[in-house]
């Protein structure tokens, strides 16, 4: 009799306790689902079903949300009967319209918060290994034709995903306006398409830096095989050994593992490494304010991985005197990205499932989805910021040339449509 009565009371405890989540998060609509059957509405009509499989995971949501979610989806703990990504972007809106996400933090609480950012020289080096070396043939299934791993820019809303990656990568040359014979640094590198596009298409030459050891191997074969290799060197170093002088830098989706720590570090070398008259573009996931880090993602995916706010980004400029040009947010853009993004790694997961396994699957879907939710609902930002040094004028007078889109790309961007 004893045993029963606590049972139930532990029941109706866990219903008390899943009510008093839903509404810190600010009731979304959706329907949770607990071991025994019982079922707790949020707010409004339910756009998915949420199954929670045993207390001890209600328990450990209920400490910390932002971790624990995560940890008990991949382990299945967690299941989601409805679309992720709606499901993820109604939490996402009503814990925003709560005051709930992390972005409402103290500014005091924030840099506590961020103390370990773990990209020095050596941590940097493991951080990238255990994210981007983890394999070029997984990337290969879901990454569009040039394997280009940051948010795209589409210049019509039904461009495929191939042709708004090269539009993107003519959209970042023209707005530093490149010219032949031009040297440019590309910092973060990638698989190499960025500096073979602004080589093959713009006629300079580039000097590209990152620590990831496949992306560089991948990328010197690239070069080789379009017969660039004159005229595009892929190094593997860290941004901070970065030596030479530059007409131009560039990086993209680089500086969220750089780490606010070490944001000195990063502009004192745009400062070594730019000519007197350089300039540079920097395209960066970011927040609207500081906020502290998601703890699952930098745990099971991106370690070391920060978005800046803008007040945070410009820590980078000021102390050097760079002036900023432009800095322009097409955070939809990286939206559609990752939509396109989800869909191929959904289509691609039984494959995936084989060179992994169901947990590595269950993670990469939960970040991709939960990311593209994020910002759908303006939890994360994409910036481009544009820079020059102070008192340069030889500037173009107009955004003319930003939206004369190149005949190439312009073709490029309906086809397939």
């Amino acid at each position: 009799m004893f045993s029963r009565v606590a049972v139930n009371f532990s029941d109706r405890a866990s219903k008390r306790l899943v009510r008093q989540l839903l509404k810190a998060i600010g009731n979304p609509p959706v329907r949770v689902v607990l071991w025994n059957g019982e079922e707790i509405a949020g707010g409004g009509p339910s756009v998915a079903r949420v199954f929670i499989h045993d207390r001890s995971t209600l328990l450990r949501l209920l400490v910390r949300p932002e971790l624990h979610f995560g940890e008990a989806y991949t382990d299945g703990r967690i299941e989601v009967d409805g679309d992720l990504l709606e499901f993820l972007e109604a939490v996402y809106r009503t814990m925003s319209a709560s005051g709930r996400s992390s972005g409402a933090l103290s500014a005091k609480i924030i840099p506590w918060l961020n103390r370990r950012s773990g990209n020095t020289i050596r941590g940097a080096r493991d951080n990238i290994h255990r994210h981007y070396d983890i394999g070029n043939d997984f990337y290969r299934l879901w990454l569009d034709d040039e394997m280009v791993y940051s948010g795209a820019y589409f210049p019509t809303p039904d461009a495929t995903l191939e042709a708004a990656q090269l539009a993107k990568l003519d959209y970042v040359c023209r707005k530093m306006w490149l010219k032949p014979g031009e040297s440019v640094v590309d910092v973060g590198g990638g698989w190499g398409a960025t500096a073979l596009y602004m080589a093959k298409h713009y006629g300079v030459t580039v000097k590209a830096f990152n620590i990831s050891h496949r992306q560089i191997v991948y990328a010197r074969r690239r070069a080789e095989a379009e017969g660039l290799e004159d005229r595009v060197e892929f190094i593997e170093d860290d941004y901070r050994n970065i030596a030479g002088r530059f007409d131009a830098l560039v990086s993209l989706g680089m500086l969220e593992h750089v780490g606010v720590n070490h944001y000195r570090d990063f502009g004192t070398m745009m400062d070594r490494c730019l000519s007197p008259v350089g300039r540079g573009l920097i395209q960066v996931i970011g927040r609207n304010r500081p906020a502290a880090k998601n703890r699952w993602i930098e745990r099971r995916i991106f370690p070391g991985v920060y978005p800046p706010s803008p007040c945070e980004l410009m820590t980078i400029f000021e102390p050097w005197e760079f002036a900023l040009l432009d800095l322009e947010n097409i955070r939809l853009h990286y939206a559609r990205t990752l939509q396109y993004w989800l869909e191929r790694f959904e289509s691609s997961a039984e494959e995936i499932t084989e060179m992994f396994d169901e947990r590595f699957v269950r993670a990469w879907r939960l970040y991709l989805a939960g990311s593209a939710a994020a910002f759908t609902t303006g939890s994360l930002q994409l910036f481009q910021a544009l820079f020059v040094r102070q008192g340069v004028n030889a500037i173009p007078w107009t955004r003319k040339q930003l939206y004369e889109t190149a005949a190439c790309v312009n073709h490029l961007a309906t086809a397939g449509t």
